[in-house]
């Protein structure tokens, strides 16, 4: 029939069809035999449901181009055999509508009673049913299972629950916890966010793509913009207030790692990462984004950039209660809340201004923020604003907001990789993990700023990302009009493409834009680039190196560089 089962799995909280558990069935398919295999999907589904017992769940479904996702609700403590039982519907409605005889389905169903029986956890059920009850925080997982944040989190095995009359629920609580996500800016965002609420007196925790720390405390290394970093930060008995940075791809696959949450912030949306999870559009890709509205209550503000388009047209669909923040405050959506008397942080003559509770207020001018440079770095004014807008509503007074922006250096050692500046000789080097148009354009007014002789950029690109959103990306890089242009492979970044296969398609974009030939070089590494870029470097040179792999190695390098070693 043409139909391909992509992924099965969990999703374990709220999430991009709706705010339950349960099952995702992603599936490929002609736009055809979309309407006709998620009948028959709905059909067999909601029969296996009703046999084991599942009478009262849901199910929906998400058509888009090329495929479809098939979704079922089931209880937390069998979410394994929901998959499974999933996929049975599945391969049976392909079978009925491939005029296959369908295999005996009491067989079946013994086979999913058996699993089920193996799966239960009354206990885990009755502790999720206790916890809202008290309206205290409840996380879960195969291993584990807790309840409260912080130092009152009390944290157990998954097979040895307590009864919920033996805790002292009134010990059990919560902290402050906001969410960030969006296309680019959500790591500067979560961490200037902890530099304001450790202004405040709070031992933060934040989750990136970089580390889980506890005030300057790293527990450890890697992607944790899932919800296993949100897990892990929330039990731990020192964090005081946390930031959690949620990424699309644990957003799509899992949903988001907790139920609640006391704001929720989205700096942007942009084309990155499309054709993952059914994401084939800009549109689509606020969908996914807007996820993390879901965690909040009617009155938990949801945080929104007002000079991102797909921002405000979203925003017009929902009912939530919005806290805008923005550059342009004189106009359009922003303007308009204002005038509402809304809770709104923008940049007005030089000052980020906070209006909240009936009244406005200067926080700090935009030029005494150092990740600024002076006032010209406008997309990390509009990161300030919207950290300062999450922190104003986890309960942030005013004096610790302007400490924590003036105190964040945003230097390589507290925010590697993003904005980097170094200098040496009067040659400056802007090390930026900008990966997409979006992201360079937002640094490009940055770098102009330094209006220095020549500019020599370094740029790669993963081979997962569509070929138009390569091309994109080499345009605006052109637009700094570089004298030169290293364009480097990122070893263990081809997924699916020929060695150096990427490096060439950014050289012939980049010549068709008006880049001479020979001044395009192709790399077998950022960190070769690098080497390369530093040794031609002279005075009134500005290096905009767009390393996004190989961090470690290429700020050791330049770090000698500078030093002179």
């Amino acid at each position: 029939m043409g139909v391909e089962l992509l992924d099965s799995r969990r999703l374990t909280g709220p999430n991009l069809y709706w705010d339950r558990p349960g099952a995702v069935l992603d599936i490929k398919l002609g736009d055809a035999l979309a309407d006709p295999v998620v009948a028959a999907w709905g059909k067999e589904v909601t029969r296996l449901m009703e046999a084991v017992g599942w009478d009262s769940q849901h199910i929906c479904s998400r058509i888009f181009e090329g495929g479809a996702s098939l979704v079922i609700n089931a209880p937390i403590d069998v979410l394994y055999t929901a998959c499974e039982l999933n996929e049975v519907a599945f391969n049976r409605a392909l079978a009925r509508l491939s005029d296959v005889v369908l295999p005996d389905l009491s067989e079946l169903l013994a086979d999913l009673d058996k699993q089920l029986a193996e799966e239960r956890n009354p206990a885990l059920l009755a502790l999720q049913a206790a916890a809202a009850k008290h309206r205290v925080p409840f996380l879960w997982d195969d291993g584990e299972v807790s309840v409260g944040f912080g130092k009152t989190a009390i944290v157990w095995p998954t097979g040895q629950l307590p009864e919920p009359e033996s805790i002292n629920w009134q010990k059990v609580g919560s902290i402050p916890l906001g969410i960030v996500t969006g296309t680019n800016g959500k790591s500067t965002t979560v961490r200037l966010a902890a530099a304001m609420l450790s202004a405040a007196g709070l031992r933060a925790g934040i989750t990136s793509t970089d580390y889980i720390r506890v005030g300057e405390e790293i527990l450890d290394r890697g992607d944790y913009s899932g919800p296993g970093g949100a897990r892990t930060l929330l039990r731990h008995p020192q964090t005081g207030a946390v930031v959690l940075e949620v990424a699309r791809g644990g957003l799509l696959r899992r949903g988001i790692g907790v139920e609640r949450a006391n704001a929720a912030l989205i700096t942007n949306i942009a084309a990155d990462h499309l054709g993952d999870y059914g994401i084939n559009t800009v549109a689509e890709m606020a969908e996914a984004k807007f996820i993390v509205r879901r965690a909040l209550s009617a009155a938990a503000p949801l945080i929104l950039n007002a000079d991102d388009p797909e921002s405000v047209r979203f925003a017009r669909t929902l009912s939530n209660n919005i806290f805008w923040y923005g550059l342009q405050a004189g106009d359009g959506i922003l303007h308009e809340h204002l005038l509402n008397a809304g809770g709104a942080a923008f940049l007005a003559d030089g000052w980020l201004l906070l209006a909240a509770g009936g009244r406005t207020r200067k926080i700090i001018a935009a030029k005494d923020i150092p990740i600024t440079f002076g006032g010209v770095a406008r997309y990390n004014i509009s990161n300030a604003l919207g950290a300062m807008a999450l922190c104003h509503v986890l309960g942030v007074d005013d004096q610790a907001l302007a400490a924590g922006l003036r105190d964040f250096s945003g230097d390589a050692e507290v925010n590697p990789g993003r904005g980097n500046l170094f200098e040496k000789d009067g040659i400056r080097i802007f090390l930026d993990f900008a990966h997409n148009e979006h992201g360079v354009r937002a640094i490009s007014d940055t770098v102009k700023a330094f209006h220095a002789r020549r500019y020599i950029v370094l740029m790669g690109q993963a081979g997962d990302r569509l070929d138009a959103d390569i091309d994109n990306l080499v345009r605006a890089v052109c637009e700094l009009k570089p004298e030169r242009l290293l364009a480097c492979e990122l070893p263990g970044y081809e997924r699916g493409r020929q060695p150096m296969e990427v490096p060439a398609r950014i050289r012939d974009v980049a010549i068709v834009e008006g880049v001479p030939e020979d001044s395009v070089t192709l790399f077998t590494s950022p960190l070769e680039g690098v080497q390369d870029a530093l040794a031609a470097a002279t005075r009134g040179d500005c290096l905009v190196l767009l390393a996004l792999t190989q961090r470690d190695e290429v700020l050791a390098l330049i770090r000698a560089f500078v030093d002179g070693n």
